[in-house]
């Protein structure tokens, strides 16, 4: 039986509806069946007419559990989108870069052809990203339950107002300032929104969980690096009256009047990625911010793996 492999793209950019057509080719000529979601297929046929190659359409032929994997082609919000609908399922996710920093992605646009070999011949692995689990409760009530695979951010919601918060960490306050919001990330998560704020890079391989404020104002507010089995939480305090927002993974938006409570926890269910490349983490870093490495003179030997 042939395997289908799910094609997800940012269907309102041009460039990867094209890469989307030119996936769901090679994957046939590769004796895999591309699958869609219908609505994809329609805004790509809206542009480049019928696909030469049979298509199949996700919840209407196959549902994700006949899926083998899901190609993802977009930038890091395209990922974290198609996150939300295979995880809790055992569809890993592999991203082809189609923006700008993209380290969710394993490879880019001028590869496409190569990673769908690949996939072709399961020469990836897995792994499984920690995700973190979201409540918010005000007055005792719980008002929301989400998740976030890169961070749940707590930001003032008037630009004019800052806000006032406690932030706690295994139900003990750490420290109270006033800022414009607070960062609370995972590993994975430590690269996106939490590093612009200045939080630490933390290797996708460390269990952790950070904190990172927001232009607080404060002498002490510093990021922080717990465990993942800590509750980590962030309460918009009464006494100034503003109220905040919480974005999660800059997707999921939910008010957050005065005295609303923040609380995060590892999540019981991870994010899986599929990896075609060995290079190592450092290196990928260093490739996405495109840091200057002319003459280093590198280490005396090198043990590859999969794909250097």
């Amino acid at each position: 039986m042939s395997r289908r492999i799910l094609v997800l793209a940012h269907t309102g950019r041009r460039a990867a509806m094209a890469a989307a057509q030119e996936a769901c080719t090679v994957l046939h000529d590769s004796g895999l069946v591309p699958v869609m979601r219908r609505s994809d297929l329609v805004d790509i046929q809206s542009v480049y007419g019928r696909l030469t190659n049979p298509t199949e359409i996700l919840d209407e032929d196959v549902t994700l559990d006949g899926v083998d994997l899901g190609m993802v082609l977009g930038g890091d919000g395209t990922i974290l989108r198609a996150a939300e609908l295979v995880r809790g399922t055992n569809v890993p996710l592999l991203g082809v870069n189609l923006g700008h920093v993209g380290f969710l992605a394993e490879s880019e646009r001028a590869d496409l052809a190569q990673t769908v070999r690949w996939v072709a011949e399961r020469a990836y692995t897995v792994e499984e990203r920690m995700a973190i689990d979201i409540q918010v409760w005000l007055d005792k009530k719980l008002i929301a339950h989400t998740w976030a695979l890169n961070e749940a951010a707590v930001e003032k919601a008037d630009r004019q107002r800052m806000l006032e918060v406690v932030v706690e960490v295994d139900a003990r306050p750490i420290s109270s300032f006033g800022c414009d919001g607070v960062v609370l990330a995972t590993p994975t998560g430590s690269t996106a929104y939490a590093f612009s704020a200045g939080g630490p890079v933390v290797w996708p391989e460390v269990e952790a969980l950070l904190i990172t404020p927001i232009s607080a104002h404060a002498l002490f507010a510093r990021p922080l690096v717990v465990a993942p089995s800590s509750v980590l939480a962030v309460e918009i305090l009464t006494r100034t009256d503003a109220a905040g927002v919480l974005w999660c993974d800059g997707r999921r938006g939910v008010e957050l009047p005065p005295g609303a409570r923040v609380e995060v926890t590892r999540s019981p269910t991870p994010v899986r990625l599929a990896r075609t490349h060995s290079t190592p983490f450092s290196e990928r870093l260093v490739r996405k911010f495109q840091l200057p490495t002319q003459g280093w003179r590198g280490p005396v030997s090198h043990t590859g793996g999969l794909h250097d």
